[in-house]
């Protein structure tokens, strides 16, 4: 760049062959180039036009066979749960919570187990593109001590439920650390916090009232499964005579500040429900395909305007935090539940890990697309790898070829985490070899449990 007078100085500027910003407009810019200035984004120009606008720059890159898209937002997993992938396989939900998972977290779950198995979640997901995730899991003070550390931006649903747990005792001491969780991290440029109750079958209508009392004081957002499978339905239908999405309605907790995780089980009054009250869902497809709980029907629910974002669910249901896979598995798997090729096309499986996910969790502010004011959160997807060639649509090879390999680059707030395929702020090596003594503990204990 040759330098010109009166024109500010950015610190990084990266020239792509494609920028992706995930906007509503769909656009898609072709040899353009972004300038980041403080962890913001402050321009997108034509890259023979960057020079006018910005005089010098401390880094400048060149990714002349990249696309380069807003850093993907996984809405809905459990990280800790990460150190259990593999462990519980092909098992319906009940089977695999009740007689697996949940025993192995009665005798493991502690925060060093969560705080390790955090840290090879965040390694996962920052190599595959993911800038932004959603966690829902015990002890969520060591996944915020992760995040930060390792600059990764996350929004902690800390859990909810009325029966005893390794974190807590009862509803209430998750709410009352749920309020602290937040004090603690409410100025954090990368950690926020929400309220996680687990589910319309663990938490009473008592405990969802003082959920809700404390999010509205707070104005913090709710994540909780709902409508999972058709036994959680069936079984509230035999108990309370109401449907949970009609319970939590009539308790107030639909609106725009509850994201309703799965909801593979909906009616049409359920449809019609969350449709007025401007309630999210977060879609977790492979999870629910793996666990055969069932479909959610995604081109109805965003043809009547409901928003509707993407998660990977726990590794230990899926078996990965793999956002690419994830797009491609939903956009698939809504053609086929519409009877439709053209539903869910694939800028909208992209804006789905983007945008969606940003406005589902609140923080369509900051990051989500890549546009002048957000944050720097961007990924760079290398397109001149064998499977993503010929490149006639750069978004159809994102959703429909890409492989998470193929990811170079993650920035969050302007700081690379990932750069040319490296971890920047996380030890590799160190995350391998925890990951080998945590196996080691719980294969010994699923055998000895075999063999009692």
């Amino acid at each position: 760049m040759s330098p010109s007078e009166n024109q500010p100085d950015v610190d990084l500027v990266i020239h792509a062959r494609w920028i992706i910003p995930a906007t509503d407009d769909q656009a898609i810019l072709e040899n353009h180039s972004i300038a980041v200035r403080n962890g913001s984004i402050v321009g997108l120009h034509p890259t023979p036009d960057i020079a006018r606008h910005y005089s010098s720059a401390r880094r400048e890159l060149t990714l002349d066979q990249h696309a380069l898209i807003p850093g993907l937002i996984n809405a809905h997993g459990h990280a800790g749960m990460t150190l259990m992938r593999g462990i519980a396989d092909d098992l319906p939900l009940q089977t695999w919570l009740h007689d697996h998972i949940w025993p192995l977290e009665g005798k493991w779950i502690s925060e060093e187990f969560v705080y390790q198995g955090t840290q090879l979640a965040i390694a996962e997901m920052i190599r595959g593109g993911t800038t932004c995730y959603a966690d829902m899991y015990f002890f969520p003070e060591a996944s915020a001590r992760a995040a930060s550390e390792a600059g990764i931006r996350v929004q902690l649903a800390a859990p909810v439920i009325d029966f005893p747990t390794p974190w807590a005792a009862d509803a209430d001491e998750c709410i009352s650390k749920t309020t602290e969780l937040h004090d603690a991290w409410r100025n954090s440029e990368l950690v926020s916090t929400a309220f996680g109750p687990h589910a319309p079958y663990t938490v009473s209508d008592e405990s969802l009232r003082k959920v809700l009392t404390f999010a509205e004081e707070l104005d913090l957002p709710i994540h909780m499964h709902v409508h999972e499978t058709a036994f959680e339905v069936e079984d509230a239908l035999k108990n309370t005579g109401q449907r949970p999405i009609r319970r939590l309605h009539d308790l107030g907790l639909l609106g725009p500040r509850l994201l309703c995780v799965h909801a593979t089980q909906l009616d049409d009054d359920d449809l019609a429900l969350l449709q007025q009250t401007s309630t999210h869902v977060v879609h977790c497809p492979e999870s629910n395909l793996k666990l055969a709980s069932g479909f959610c029907p995604v081109h109805q629910l965003q043809t009547t305007g409901i928003n509707v974002a993407l998660g990977t669910d726990g590794a230990a249901s899926n078996n990965d935090l793999d956002m690419f896979s994830e797009m491609r598995t939903a956009a698939l798997l809504a053609k086929a539940c519409a009877g439709d090729a053209s539903a869910l096309p694939a800028y909208g499986a992209l804006q789905m890990a983007t945008i969606n996910g940003a406005r589902a969790m609140g923080l369509e502010h900051l990051t989500g697309t890549l546009e002048s004011g957000k944050r720097a959160d961007m990924t760079a997807v290398r397109l001149d790898s064998l499977n993503a060639m010929p490149v006639y649509n750069p978004v159809s090879q994102l959703v429909y070829s890409t492989q998470a390999s193929q990811v170079s680059h993650v920035w969050v707030n302007g700081k690379a985490l990932l750069d040319d395929g490296e971890l920047t702020t996380i030890n590799r090596r160190q995350i391998q070899e925890l990951a080998r003594t945590w196996q080691q503990r719980l294969q010994h204990s699923t055998n000895d449990g075999e063999n009692a």
